[in-house]
């Protein structure tokens, strides 16, 4: 039979999760925002909001990328401008960096998690989360469109443009890919990720690359961003131009971040990477004075 004194000993000692969160908070005591979030990122209570923050991202960006075809196509090849077309989520992006890269690194592609990966800056265990996550939100913007305006044929899906192969669109978004993922490592470096220089880098860049890219491959660079559309409207045509180019690209990208800055995107890429939600930011209201 337990004493009672055993059972209270019991029922008091901390358990081993609880054992581990102290075990974080005293290694990050006294340390800036920059050192303790990389303690602060193996906290699973935020998990869930990462990465519901990918999910609104990556629907976000699909609901005006994927939209702008589809309206073109119910109500006629003028109502979206082309440069409107390329530009529009150039400019979503910058704005998903903005109001939540600090929540999950806003990456809202399945070739930046990996880029990100790869370089050391985010653990190999996340991203399969995070690519599930995004793929859920490129799915779900295409099903909102097709519920409100219709199935439009083949519009929204990233195509090869006319007499371009397969095999050149696959190409094509390499290059773009490469360019891409290196302005998003590189405004990392420098812990910009989560911050304005990198919003306006990456999409500009976004921006650029859809004015003279589009009329070849479509410019997607994001494999959410094309499979989920083709999973919706069920339409498969090149479909794995836009997974090998960009995840290609992606690897590119990362050898020649290694060749710019050497191995790692340091303490400042793995804020940008990882985001810095439950460090500079509290739960609950501010206090009134």
């Amino acid at each position: 039979m337990t004493s009672q004194p055993d059972e209270l000993a019991r029922q008091s000692a901390p358990d081993q999760k609880d054992l581990g969160h102290v075990d974080v908070a005293l290694r990050s005591f006294g340390q800036p925002n920059s050192v303790a979030s990389q303690f602060d990122f193996w906290n699973d209570s935020y998990e869930g909001r990462r990465l519901f923050s990918e999910l609104l991202g990556t629907f976000f960006l699909v609901l005006v990328a994927v939209g702008g075809g589809m309206v073109n196509a119910r109500f006629g090849g003028d109502a979206v401008p082309f440069g409107a077309l390329v530009v529009a989520p150039a400019l979503m992006v910058a704005a998903v960096i903005l109001f939540m890269g600090t929540v999950s690194g806003a990456h809202l592609n399945p070739a930046v998690s990996v880029a990100f990966a790869l370089r050391g800056d985010f653990p190999w265990k996340r991203v399969p989360a995070y690519i599930v996550a995004q793929f859920i939100g490129a799915i779900l913007a295409t099903m909102l469109l097709w519920a409100l305006i219709g199935k439009q044929g083949d519009a929204g899906l990233t195509l090869p443009g006319a007499g371009i192969s397969t095999t050149t669109a696959m190409l094509w978004e390499l290059v773009l890919t490469t360019g891409l993922v290196s302005v998003i490592l590189g405004t990392a470096s420098g812990a910009q990720q989560i911050g304005p220089l990198a919003a306006i880098g990456v999409g500009s860049y976004i921006a650029l690359a859809g004015l003279w890219g589009a009329p070849v491959s479509g410019a997607s660079m994001n494999p959410a961003r094309s499979i989920g559309p083709a999973l919706v409207l069920g339409d498969w045509t090149s479909w794995w131009a836009y997974v090998a180019g960009p995840v290609a690209g992606a690897v590119v990208a990362v050898g020649f971040a290694y060749i710019l800055r050497g191995r790692g995107g340091g303490r400042s890429g793995v804020g940008a990477a990882q985001g810095t939600l439950g460090v500079s930011w509290r739960i609950g209201p501010e206090p009134r004075p």
